[in-house]
């Protein structure tokens, strides 16, 4: 546990340090210098838990709603289905409709911290699809989208599907 922890909290520090001084920010460049990090539940192992991948004989493409009233098309790919406070849930998930073969799952959600502990709008998870049916789902590593601190960006709003009736206390918090 003591690498894990310490591995996220390296990841956590490079990605404070990205926000704070790389051109790419999403923080606008007036509050860089301002910027003293990100807030983030403590590492809790019990928010990494062993998923099950159903894939789609067919994914079919999925508009999603964004930030900006516009929406993105996906392809709903598959769903996760795993057990997390002794409750079974599923997410669905989904990649790019511009380029299906790429190896990337997208994993939005809401629950039951977003807009009080998280943010509003959701929070997301990204994975690498490999060839087996058995994942790994980290929330520890579940992160804003970048409208969570610039207007200026369009992001997808988690669907009505993807909203888990749990708290998921892990992860990023909201940006003050």
């Amino acid at each position: 546990m003591l690498n894990y922890e310490e591995d996220l909290k390296g990841l956590r520090r490079d990605k404070d340090m990205f926000f704070r001084t790389d051109i790419d920010s999403p923080i606008p460049p007036e509050q860089r210098l301002s910027f003293r990090g990100l807030n983030y539940f403590p590492p809790d192992e019990r928010f990494r838990v062993e998923a099950k991948l159903t894939r789609f004989d067919k994914p079919e493409p999925f508009c999603m709603a964004t930030s900006t009233g516009e929406s993105q098309t996906y392809l709903r790919y598959g769903k996760f289905e795993f057990g997390i406070q002794g409750t079974e849930m599923q997410l669905f998930l989904y990649k790019s409709a511009e380029d299906p073969f790429a190896m990337s799952l997208f994993v939005p959600f809401r629950d039951a911290t977003s807009g009080v502990e998280t943010y509003m709008s959701g929070r997301y998870l990204d994975l690498e699809e490999h060839g087996g049916d058995d994942y790994r789902l980290d929330f520890n590593n579940a992160y804003n989208p970048y409208c969570a601190y610039n207007l200026v960006y369009t992001c997808p709003i988690p669907p009505r599907e993807n909203i888990l009736p749990i708290k998921i206390l892990a992860g990023e918090k909201s940006y003050k």
